[in-house]
């Protein structure tokens, strides 16, 4: 199997030819060109080298691909998934699952509860999320992320934060076995 990126022109060349020096050395130069070349065609695949985004080309990719939401003062890493995932994005746009991967993004875990799952009014959702940051230092963040994706006519009532602690458990019992003699 030959792969382009390790392919030598010289291997390719008939033996008759290869055998000349001049059709050899020029098959030569042109490697040095072909992997040139390749090299910057691998440098073309955006998304293939996400992990080597900066801040300054997240930014210029957000204008480009325009997630639904974006705050460039985010830290990198939440940039580079906003990016990656606004195609996805703008095709969920709309739904609860659209919501609830923005607010995996953005806040870690959360979950979307439409009005029938507790008997809210129709067209309205509740968010329950883990993060305590949603509160007051990030809630119009929250807030506006989550009316970017979701239905125009869809209202939140509310965001719910969840919290779960690990507490130790501890049981005892007491068991008493013997006689009572009465004379």
């Amino acid at each position: 199997m030959i792969k382009i990126q390790t392919v030598s022109l010289v291997d390719l060349l008939p033996v008759p030819i290869r055998n000349d020096p001049a059709m050899a050395a020029a098959a030569a130069a042109l490697d040095i060109q072909l992997q040139e070349t390749y090299r910057m065609i691998a440098g073309l695949d955006i998304f293939g080298r996400s992990a080597e985004w900066t801040n300054e080309e997240t930014d210029e990719l957000a204008w480009q691909f325009s997630p639904p939401y974006y705050d460039p003062d985010l830290p990198l890493e939440q940039k580079r998934l906003l990016i990656q995932n606004a195609i996805p994005f703008h095709r969920h746009k709309g739904t609860a699952g659209a919501v609830e991967d923005l607010i995996a993004i953005l806040f870690g875990q959360g979950a979307v509860e439409e009005w029938w799952q507790y008997g809210g009014d129709p067209h309205h959702f509740r968010v329950v999320t883990n993060n305590a940051d949603v509160t007051a230092e990030r809630a119009q963040e929250f807030i506006a992320a989550v009316d970017a994706v979701k239905r125009l006519s869809a209202v939140l009532d509310s965001v719910t934060i969840s919290q779960a602690e690990q507490l130790p458990f501890y049981f005892g019992g007491f068991l008493h076995f013997g006689e009572h003699i009465t004379i």
